[in-house]
């Protein structure tokens, strides 16, 4: 894989993902709050978690894969790392993956059987819950396009 496919594909990656968080967390979440009610928000919600989570594990395989492509064909490997805005997206980029996998797992696990129970009550819990992680990873994904456009030039 030529460094500039394995750049390009890290970009989309982290793009669709990024992007579909912002989309979702500033756009779709207070539409849905203002036009419906939770007995239609949340199975909204579900549905729409359901699809852009399938993307979501497709652009965190392409990340970590065109990112560790990069780290050991480009830039000699971890050890011999020396640009400290790449071990800083790296990090970023693992705590994400850690924190997107946990919300997959456990509350987006739990909404589903809440809302196919109607349980509305826990199910709002488990939005909230969601709501926090995607509002962590949404700022951590952005502080690390500050660091991957910016870290060579500001000494990251």
């Amino acid at each position: 894989m030529s460094y500039s496919l394995a750049f390009t594909l890290h970009l989309i990656g982290a793009v669709i993902w990024v992007g579909g968080m912002f989309f979702a967390h500033m756009v779709l979440r207070p539409s849905a709050v203002e036009e419906l009610e939770p007995p239609q928000r949340l199975p909204l919600w579900v549905a729409v978690f359901g699809r852009f989570f399938f993307w979501v594990w497709i652009a965190v395989a392409t990340i970590l894969i065109s990112g560790y492509w990069m780290i050991f064909d480009v830039f000699g490997g971890l050890i011999g790392l020396k640009a400290h805005y790449i071990q800083t997206m790296h990090v970023i980029g693992l705590i994400m993956t850690a924190i997107y996998a946990y919300i997959f797992f456990v509350p987006y696990k739990k909404l589903k059987t809440a809302v196919a129970n109607k349980e509305y009550p826990v199910g709002g819990a488990l939005m909230n819950k969601i709501r926090q992680l995607v509002t962590i990873n949404l700022v951590l994904g952005l502080i690390t396009i500050v660091v991957a456009s910016g870290g060579k030039y500001i000494n990251l």
